[in-house]
Formats: structure tokens, sequence, C-alpha cells
């Protein structure tokens, strides 16, 4: 437990419960919906020592406040593996109380121990309350994205 009073742990596969209704509250702050089978295969995913996939949870005592996904993959500009930081949210009755950055601050640990060179993430432009704090995290190297969907 850190000073915060916040706890970060691991995602295992019996947390589905607690991590199901953070992910569908993070789909619904994204305006997005996904089919019941598409989040849980992604769940035994971010479960998974095999997959380069992992997740996390924040806790204060027994109440889950937010949650974390990371993935790790290989660069073309690096011999070490980059680490690009999936999914963050904070339930919103527990912001501005660290959560964010220590669920950020355990993808930085966690990408470290596993070697990775780099962590990086996106975030809408519209979300500037979320770039105040990932402006004091880590740089900001200004490249937009594009993407076609295949599907």
């Amino acid at each position: 437990m850190s000073d915060t009073g916040i706890t970060i742990r691991p995602l295992v596969a019996e947390d589905y419960a607690v991590w199901a209704p953070l992910w569908q509250a993070y789909l619904t702050f994204y305006e997005a919906s996904l089919p019941e089978a598409t989040s849980r295969t992604s769940f035994a995913r971010l479960t998974d020592p095999a997959e380069p996939m992992w997740g996390a949870l924040a806790f204060e005592g027994e109440t889950p406040l937010g949650l974390v996904h990371a993935l790790s993959h290989r660069s073309t500009w690096s011999v070490q593996d980059y680490c690009y930081l999936n999914d963050l949210f904070v339930s919103p009755a527990a912001r501005g109380k660290g959560v964010g950055r220590a669920l950020i601050e355990h993808v930085f640990a966690e990408a470290a121990r596993r070697g990775c060179a780099d962590v990086y993430w996106l975030t809408h432009e519209t979300n500037t309350t979320a770039q105040r704090l990932y402006n004091t995290l880590a740089d900001r190297p200004g490249f937009i994205e594009y993407r076609k969907k295949l599907g």
C-alpha cells in the first residue's frame, strides 16, 4: 500500500467481476461498446502469463478505483521491446487522488522489469484533464495518429 492508501496489484483470472464494471465504465467514457466475447477475450489475454499483455487494478481497501492495461511489442527503433499503455481508467469518484499517476507508474515499473525501452500511450485531444497529468509524467512528441479500420 502506498502512502496515499492506494494499492495497485496485477490482474488475476478471479478478478473478472471486479474488472468488468470498470472496463464498461471506461468504454462508456469513450462512447464505445464491444461485444461481450471481445471483453472476455481481452480479459483472458490480460491475465495469461504467456501473452504480451497485462493489466492491473487500483484499490483503496476493498474498493476498486481504476484499471490499466498494457502490452509489450517489438520495434524497429530498438533492440528492446516497447510498452504501449493501452487503457487507463479511474472511476469518477476517485479522480484527483493520485490513482491515475499510481497506475501509470505501475506500468513504468512493470515495463522496466520486462526490459522495455519505452512506454507510450495515446489520449483523445479533448481529454485535457488527463493531459495535465500526462504532461508531468512523460514527453509529448507531437505525432499525429492515423487509423484505417480493416474489418
